[in-house]
């Protein structure tokens, strides 16, 4: 077990010249400000408007997936586009490592592995899922995490669907960009594998500061696990494929049982 302390030796040298440095530095702010960074900042805003409420904080409730308007079919229209968003975040980050010349199965997005990504998804997802979830139970517990409702839309014919896209957009766009596109370059940068996996998991944990300091919590031990997973195994899609049940779990899990069990706020 302590192998997987220690992260597999990057291929190749990082990036010398200063020029190309620079554009690469650039590149990643850019891409930061434009999709999950600037979601950081928000959040991060997001706690503080809570903390100044008279309202305690376990007495606050965030959704995670509401509806956006009163027309049905326009609620529907504006959840997809949320999903579209999300999907584009994963993918530019993608097109970009293409354009530096890595590919695709470089960052473990390939189909070589089908039956071994779909078994450490499922592991990973137990292993992240319900420690979690004892997590949030007990930040709320203590006042220092929101309650969060994974969903309050409508009983309608589309909110099983919507909820398992943005899911698996959700995870898409969190793997993609945190962890294949955002450790790679800064290991072209020359940071260190164990400095970069540090500052994804604070960044993973900070665009969720809107839960409260469990979900903060939570999340950089999430980073964590989930970013020395790829380093050893460089295996992007297991991440995707354990993100994916994660949510599909909570979102659909919550639907299921909210007003039917006492322990679930």
């Amino acid at each position: 077990m302590r192998t997987w302390l220690i992260p597999t030796p990057p291929v190749g040298p990082p990036i010398d010249d200063p020029t190309q440095r620079r554009l690469v530095t650039t590149e990643v702010l850019v891409v930061l400000t434009v999709s999950l960074g600037l979601s950081a900042l928000r959040s991060g805003l997001s706690l503080v408007d809570a903390l100044l409420q008279p309202v305690p904080l376990n007495e606050q409730q965030v959704a995670l997936n509401a509806p956006a308007a009163q027309a049905d079919l326009v609620d529907l229209a504006l959840q997809l586009t949320r999903v579209l968003q999300l999907v584009g975040w994963g993918a530019l980050a993608a097109y970009l490592l293409l354009r530096a010349g890595l590919s695709l199965r470089a960052v473990g997005l390939d189909g070589r592995r089908p039956g071994r990504d779909a078994l450490g998804a499922a592991g990973l997802a137990t292993l992240i899922g319900i420690p979690g979830l004892g997590v949030y139970l007990v930040a709320q517990a203590l006042g220092v995490s929101v309650t969060i409702a994974p969903t309050t839309l409508d009983d309608t014919w589309w909110r099983l669907p919507v909820l398992i896209a943005s899911a698996a957009a959700n995870a898409w766009a969190e793997e993609v960009v945190m962890v294949g596109y955002l450790l790679t370059r800064l290991r072209q940068l020359g940071w260190s594998e164990n400095r970069s996996l540090a500052a994804q998991a604070v960044l993973r944990g900070a665009y969720h500061l809107y839960q409260g300091l469990g979900g903060f919590l939570g999340n950089i031990a999430m980073g964590l696990v989930f970013g020395r997973v790829w380093q050893r195994t460089n295996r992007l899609w297991m991440l995707v494929g354990a993100h994916t049940l994660i949510d599909v779990a909570a979102f659909l899990g919550y639907a299921a049982l909210r007003g039917r069990v006492t322990w679930l706020p």
